[in-house]
């Protein structure tokens, strides 16, 4: 869990994924549309990522375990919490308010 504080304190926008996740790309490619440049870390890569899979279930309740979106360094939601979060709008203010996007 340690390590996934400290990621998601580096940047704005902060998305746990899976590469071959397809959710995962759909919402990553949605922040990219809306201007932002998030951090990815893609836990198949990563040394510790069967580590931090079980921390984003067991600890912030992730089911799936990806995408987790963290927007400010706070821990937003997975890939519906998201979606709906761009449909009423919300999104774009989230972003704003954390520094990620400027307009």
């Amino acid at each position: 869990m340690d390590r996934i504080v400290k990621v998601s304190s580096q940047k704005a926008v902060v998305i746990f994924s899976k590469s071959s996740c397809c959710m995962c790309h759909a919402i990553k490619r949605l922040f990219y549309e809306q201007g932002v440049s998030p951090a990815i870390c893609e836990l198949d890569e990563e040394p510790t990522g069967k580590e931090m899979e079980r921390a984003l279930i067991t600890r912030l309740g992730c089911n799936p375990s990806v995408p987790a979106v963290f927007i400010g360094g706070k821990f937003v939601g997975s890939a519906n919490t998201i979606m709906t979060l761009q449909l009423n709008g919300n999104l774009k203010k989230m972003l704003k308010e954390a520094g990620a996007i400027w307009l």
